[in-house]
């Protein structure tokens, strides 16, 4: 929209809402677990103290930022994209949609074609099949489902995983339950991070909200490649520095074993928690973290293989995501089907063999849309290139 305004744009949009991930979970305390300076848009400001923002909030802020960029009203809502289709002859794709709503089937042209569907399937979560679930009489729920009239007050629960979700997840429901596990089968590295930016409402005081804005994810930005960096090079010092911080808050009546992970920093993603609230929730005793394998559910719970077993009235299989490239969509160009597979990437935006595609994918170890954004730049660089030299195709081999 800002670089340019001279392109034409249509956006097709599985969900019938905007906000993608934001608009599709809805679990108890839903949130990011990246800081919002460097989460946000560099273009829109985030200005909310808030570290790590509710779910709710940010699909708020795609949506203003939306509006702001009059890209709200090219949205085509509730289109599953089936299958595109390259022509040499023709100089364009074509889209094949299909209408979920209505069951109808949808065509489009393009010049360009951009991929911005993420990497895991919307329509269900990562659930492993486990031994007598059958047998459970409680509720076994994934976090990607949530079900809007889950009553959980009074309840014995039990989260399977210890990664982003249920780490957020323990703390939000931790005072309405009766007691809530977090069953791991290995620990995950749980750094604790201030809820609010107490430096940047200082800042605000004497400054214009813009550049505390630019001062905050430059600070961020800079922090979070700081520690990746750090963690790779001096692996022990970092792992010291990160179990010092959570044996700090738990105390000394927490065994440590719980989150002491086999692997090194940064080998997995970090997990973050805005004020140490999972330590607190685990000191305090309101929940508890266990550390086994699962041999089978029985009808009160799961049966650990250590022989312990686990009363719950309601299980949490938060145990991830099925990864899916591209939506799905089958690609096909001048007639014959490609699978990404067996491609290599251009600067991690374009692919090989594919005229006049860009693959939008962001990074894994500080915030997605940090590379989208580079990755845009780039793209409006080819687009100006392209009519200065007069072409119409671009295919990286």
């Amino acid at each position: 929209a800002k670089k340019c305004p001279d392109k034409t744009i249509a956006i097709l949009e599985r969900r019938e809402n905007m906000g993608g991930t934001w608009d599709l979970f809805k679990y108890p305390g839903i949130r990011s677990d990246s800081d919002m300076a460097s989460f946000g848009f560099r273009f829109k400001p985030w200005l909310s103290s808030k570290v790590l923002a509710k779910g709710g909030d940010i699909r708020d802020y795609v949506i203003e930022t939306a509006r702001e960029y009059g890209l709200k009203d090219k949205v085509q809502f509730g289109l599953k994209i089936i299958k595109s289709e390259w022509s040499s002859d023709d100089q364009h794709w074509k889209l094949t949609a299909l209408h979920e709503a209505s069951g109808e089937e949808k065509h489009f042209t393009c010049g360009f074609l951009s991929n911005c569907t993420g990497y895991y399937n919307f329509d269900e979560g990562y659930s492993p099949e486990f031994a007598g679930s059958d047998d459970f009489k409680g509720k076994i729920i994934h976090p990607q489902h949530w079900p809007e009239d889950l009553d959980y007050s009074g309840k014995k629960v039990v989260v399977i995983g210890s990664g982003a979700t249920a780490v957020t997840l323990i703390p939000s429901m931790s005072d309405k339950t009766e007691h809530i596990t977090m069953l791991q089968r290995s620990p995950t590295y749980i750094m604790p991070l201030p809820d609010n930016d107490t430096m940047a409402v200082i800042m605000n005081k004497f400054l214009p909200q813009n550049w505390v804005f630019k001062f905050a994810r430059l600070r961020n930005t800079l922090f979070q490649r700081g520690l990746y960096l750090s963690a790779m090079r001096w692996p022990k010092v970092i792992r010291k520095l990160l179990l010092g911080a959570a044996k700090k808050r738990l105390g000394d009546g927490v065994d440590m074993r719980h989150f002491t992970p086999k692997y090194n920093p940064w080998e997995e993603r970090l997990c973050a928690a805005p004020d140490g609230d999972l330590f607190e929730c685990v000191k305090s005793g309101k929940a508890s973290v266990v550390t086994d394998h699962i041999d089978r559910f029985t009808e009160k719970g799961i049966l650990l293989k250590s022989g312990t077993e686990l009363e719950a009235d309601i299980i949490v299989t938060a145990t991830g995501l099925n990864i899916q490239m591209m939506g799905g969509m089958d690609v096909a160009i001048d007639g014959k089907k490609t699978s990404i597979a067996e491609k290599m990437v251009y600067k991690s935006v374009l692919i090989e063999d594919f005229p006049n595609f860009a693959w939008i994918f962001g990074y894994t170890n500080v915030p997605w849309t940090l590379k989208s954004d580079i990755a845009g730049q780039y793209i409006c660089r080819l687009f100006k290139h392209m009519d200065a030299n007069n072409l119409k195709t671009v295919t990286p081999i």
